[in-house]
């Protein structure tokens, strides 16, 4: 799965919200620096080529809708990250988080009650 730049990870987000859209429903979407139309068709366009999206065409227009799911793509980025942040270690992750304090005693102790029951 190829990796995608912000922009393009900003319209998958708003591809999965809508579910299906054309250029100009993605357009009223983007709330922050709105690319120009032409821009925003040419990132969609590259995130087909990818294989992330695809459309139906109605005419001269296409309705684009996401192929990959939002759980998909989370899990291959959250394992690349893994892999390159924290030598694949999970451990390293979850203590990461402890010590930048974005995770409490409290979610630790949930997270092992998953794990528990998973058992």
């Amino acid at each position: 799965m190829q990796k995608l730049t912000n922009k393009e990870e900003e319209i998958m987000h708003i591809l999965w919200k809508l579910e299906k859209a054309f250029v100009k429903d993605v357009m009223a979407a983007i709330t922050e620096d709105q690319p120009h139309y032409n821009t925003l068709s040419t990132i969609i366009r590259n995130l087909e080529e990818k294989g992330y999206v695809s459309h139906q065409a109605y005419g001269n227009t296409h309705q684009y809708y996401p192929i990959i799911t939002k759980e998909k793509y989370r899990k291959a980025f959250m394992n690349n990250a893994i892999e390159n942040y924290f030598n694949n270690s999970y451990k390293s992750m979850v203590s990461f988080f402890a010590e930048e304090e974005k995770i409490s005693a409290e979610e630790l102790r949930e997270i092992l009650d998953i794990i528990e029951k998973k058992k």
